[in-house]
């Protein structure tokens, strides 16, 4: 180990505390970097200098993975290390459009995207930066976020990465997308079903290649796959349509008698070492000639997990309190793991001219997709009455019906049938993608519904669709939507971070719990709502909840014109009255809420309701006060996010900001009078805003639980949302 002279030293190697001798290998194939001046990647992957320079980019980022990591004495190293071998050679085979379902393997990849520099647009240009930004607000966050240059995907929750990939690879069908999947993710349902759905739909999109990271550990234990044989496990793939699947074990290039089915490649002689990268990087070549071929391919990487740092298994998956740069294992890891300064500004070189240039100015998700034009949407406004009933969800459904057909990268994803939820239009027009043609149920190898029967499949592309540039549409039951939320969530908060403009991910939940009375509280999940609420103070999510017709037009029409949001729009598939003009929502839409009936009396009750079918009883409940000489204000709110207070929102950290709120005295006009009354077929959370402005003498009504009941009325009276118990509370509060 020595000390590398300042005049030697690379600048970005500032921080680094141990340096390596050079090899005696370095002279034969080190003297000029493996990716030429002005080529994209290596000449070969079976040429012994590219292997080797590979070699060194693997043990520079278990390192820097490490080295990261200790600074904090926090995050996670172990996974990424053993697949450091596998993301070189994806960089030094010029791919960079890189995409992980592990948020663990975070570090990891900011040591790639630092090493080709990428990460100088956030003023990170030497390690000691690097490590100063790591887990620090405004830095490097802990999992991957939709904030930092270079990296195509957020990563937290296990089971989404996949998504990205396969959205990525439909809407870039000449480029590869590599994703990265832990033996221990692959333990979550969706991923096989998820990509299996997806190439049945898309046979021609082959374009993304899952790379397994098949370590034998979990985050506290063996895996649930680490006894499976290889055999086994290319049979599992193969069995689930992949018929490109190649393997790379370590153990078949162990000369150190490690015992075990899982070893590490760093403790082999360099020799067998180099062998092991050769075979790496002739496998990434292969698969990912394959997948751009039109072959679905999987490499899977076998390689015991913490290979080359501090611990092994699943003991070099966290560091903890004490886990500092001088503990004596860690150290002991660096020390290992050292390079030569020559060798840092190879590596560097060799990153730096991968795919072209930094990631930060090749990747897909550094520039916006092109959106084709709409033009102006076909609104069809219906004449207000009570007369005048139409379905809601149908009249959304023509216009998504319409957007498809100007836009060909738009899909629409629903799990349970746009049938069922009123918006049969939209597979009429757009048809059900499907590689059996049938007019019988509009289907078809051309649709663009994509309908596989998992909330997380359907969340998962149309969400991850958008944050690579398209318009989408998520549909979805209420009850069954908790389902695909967790992504949404991800790619969501992403959005609110995202450093370019991306259409805003949209949602029609459609077939209230009020309207499922007879499906019983299986189909009765209106606490999906409060999953809703909590976000709204995020900044970018928006919930709406329009009135009727014509209020859900406007709604979806101002949705498809946002960027960087998460839009949710809840709305009955029951032909309800018509209550409103378009400019009515329109106003709802910048202040939150309209009012809707104004009846004089000696006191003023003013109801603020959530929802199209709780407006029933609402109305019902005014004029049982009216008879009783008693006024009211009936109040529908559209866009629950518009009440609250600019402070309660961190709408100014969002990449793009809206701080549009309504204003006390506007607030005062809607909602002032002698008692308010939040009324909401679902979630009470949703009528916070209301709750935390208002100082009137006050009440929420909202749902409570579900049962099977015949009708409407009935669950409206399970819940206590009937007029006469409505009428009755605004009578206990006025007196």
């Amino acid at each position: 180990m020595t000390a590398a002279s300042t005049s030697t030293l690379p600048a970005f190697c500032e921080g680094i505390q141990h340096f390596g001798q050079l090899p005696a290998e370095f002279a034969q194939y080190a003297q000029t970097p493996a990716i030429a001046a002005n080529q994209a990647k290596v000449a070969a992957a079976s040429n012994p200098t590219a292997v080797f320079q590979t070699l060194l980019a693997a043990d520079a980022l278990r390192y820097l993975t490490l080295k990261m990591a200790a600074t904090k004495q926090s995050g996670h190293p172990g996974g990424f290390a053993s697949i450091a071998d596998g993301i070189a050679a994806l960089v030094m085979l010029g791919y960079k459009n890189l995409i992980t379902e592990v948020g663990h393997h975070a570090p990891g990849f900011y040591s790639t995207v630092f090493l080709d520099r990428s990460l100088e647009q956030m003023g990170i240009e030497t390690v000691a930066q690097l490590c100063d930004r790591f887990r620090e607000t405004h830095g490097l966050l802990g999992h991957l976020s939709g904030q930092i240059p270079g990296l195509l995907n957020p990563a937290g929750p296990l089971g989404q990465g996949q998504h990205f990939a396969m959205a990525a690879a439909r809407l870039h069908p000449e480029q590869l997308f590599p994703v990265t999947i832990g033996d221990g993710g692959l333990g979550e349902p969706y991923i096989m079903s998820s990509m299996a759905h997806f190439h049945t739909a898309y046979p021609q999109a082959t374009n993304f290649l899952p790379i397994l990271v098949w370590n034998g550990f979990s985050q506290e234990h063996h895996s649930m796959v680490s006894t499976q044989s290889n055999e086994a496990m290319v049979t599992y793939w193969r069995g689930n349509g992949f018929k490109n699947v190649v393997l790379v074990d370590a153990k078949d290039y162990d000369d150190a008698g490690q015992s075990g089915a899982y070893v590490d490649s760093t403790a082999f002689s360099l020799p067998q070492r180099m062998a092991f990268t050769q075979a790496v990087l002739e496998a990434v070549e292969q698969t990912a000639s394959a997948a751009l071929g039109g072959t679905l391919s999987v490499l899977i990487i076998k390689q015991l997990k913490g290979a080359g740092v501090h611990k092994r298994g699943a003991q070099s998956h966290n560091l903890y309190a004490g886990d500092t740069v001088d503990k004596d294992y860690i150290a002991a890891a660096l020390q290992s793991r050292a390079l030569a300064p020559e060798a840092w500004n190879l590596v560097r070189t060799n990153f730096e001219r991968a795919n072209g240039g930094p990631a930060v100015k090749t990747v897909v998700t550094e520039f916006e997709l092109p959106l084709s034009d709409l033009g102006t949407l076909p609104l069809n406004e219906f004449a207000v009455g009570t007369e005048h009933r139409q379905v809601a969800t149908t009249a959304m459904g023509a216009l998504a019906a319409y957007v498809g057909q100007q836009d060909p990268h738009f899909i629409v994803t629903n799990a349970d049938g746009n049938a069922a939820s009123g918006i049969n239009n939209i597979n009429q027009a757009l048809k059900i993608l499907h590689p059996t043609p049938d007019d019988t149920y509009f289907q078809g190898p051309q649709g663009q519904v994509y309908e596989p029967l998992s909330e997380d499949a359907c969340a998962g592309l149309a969400a991850a669709q958008a944050l690579m540039g398209a318009r989408s549409l998520w549909c979805s039951y209420e009850s069954f939507a908790i389902n695909g939320l967790p992504v949404w969530q991800t790619v969501t908060q992403a959005m609110a971070e995202l450093r370019r403009p991306a259409p805003s991910t949209v949602c029609l939940f459609t077939a209230g719990a009020l309207e499922q009375g007879r499906n019983g509280w299986t189909h009765q999940r209106p606490e999906i709502e409060n999953y809703f609420a909590a976000m709204m103070r995020n900044g970018n999510v928006f919930p709406l909840f329009p009135t009727d017709a014509n209020s859900i037009q406007v709604c979806y029409d101002w949705a498809l014109k946002t960027r960087n949001k998460g839009v949710t729009i809840t709305a009955s598939k029951s032909p309800l009255p018509i209550r409103t003009t378009f400019e009515q929502t329109q106003t709802a839409l910048a202040k939150g809420a309209i009012a809707l009936q104004t009846t004089p009396g000696s006191h003023t009750v003013v109801f603020a309701v959530i929802g199209d079918m709780m407006l029933i009883p609402v109305i019902d409940a005014a004029r049982e006060l009216a008879e009783q000489g008693i006024g009211s204000k009936i109040v529908a709110v559209v866009s629950p996010r518009r009440l609250y207070r600019p402070s309660d929102v961190a709408w100014q950290s969002c990449s793009q900001p809206d701080g549009d709120f309504l204003s006390d005295a506007d607030f005062k006009a809607l909602f002032d009078g002698d008692a308010l009354i939040g009324v909401t077929g679902g979630a009470s959370a949703m009528l916070e805003p209301l709750m935390l402005r208002s100082t009137l003498p006050r009440d929420i009504m909202a749902w409570k639980r579900g049962e099977t009941t015949a009708n409407a009325n009935q669950l409206f009276a399970l819940n206590n949302l009937t007029a006469d118990r409505l009428s009755a509370r605004a009578k206990a509060l006025i007196h």
